[in-house]
């Protein structure tokens, strides 16, 4: 499908992304955010919890409308040069896998050390007004943007 060959322009996503907020807000009483999914998985697995909740299913949904996205753009889609500079810089990939995967656990224990993870404190909690919410996003982004000039510096 060629409408689905680009992201859609950020006018339409970003009101998108605040209408999903404001309906977790007034259906649910709940805040926006992907960590509480793995959190769910992690429960249950523990008997910690008694079941999957709709955390669960919110990060379901994000990993299923992905896939059903890139199933539907078709094989035009695809990017070159796999993860970026990650995939310039080492030409195995186990080692880009490990860095990702060594990654993403080190954003996950910040995530959880944090009360919550870059969509619960960047969406929602700065949307309900959160101190810590803002403090938590000024952190991440903060952080980002100076790893991001680091980067640039070493390619």
């Amino acid at each position: 499908m060629e409408v689905l060959s680009h992201r859609p322009a950020w006018f339409v996503l970003g009101p998108l992304i605040g209408l999903v907020v404001l309906a977790l807000l007034a259906l649910l009483n709940r805040r926006i955010g992907a960590l509480g999914g793995y959190s769910a998985i992690v429960e249950e697995a523990t008997a910690r919890a008694p079941g999957l909740d709709w955390r669960f299913t919110f990060l379901a949904g994000i990993f299923g409308g992905a896939l059903v996205w890139r199933l539907l753009a078709g094989s035009g889609n695809v990017g070159e040069g796999g993860y970026g500079w990650l995939s310039r810089a080492f030409d195995s990939d186990v080692v880009v896998v490990l860095a990702l995967f060594a990654g993403g656990a080190l954003i996950g224990f910040g995530a959880k050390t944090a009360g919550g993870c870059t969509s619960g404190n960047g969406l929602g909690a700065c949307s309900a007004g959160s101190p810590a919410g803002f403090a938590a996003t000024a952190t991440f982004m903060g952080t980002a943007i100076i790893a991001s000039f680091v980067i640039k510096g070493l390619t």
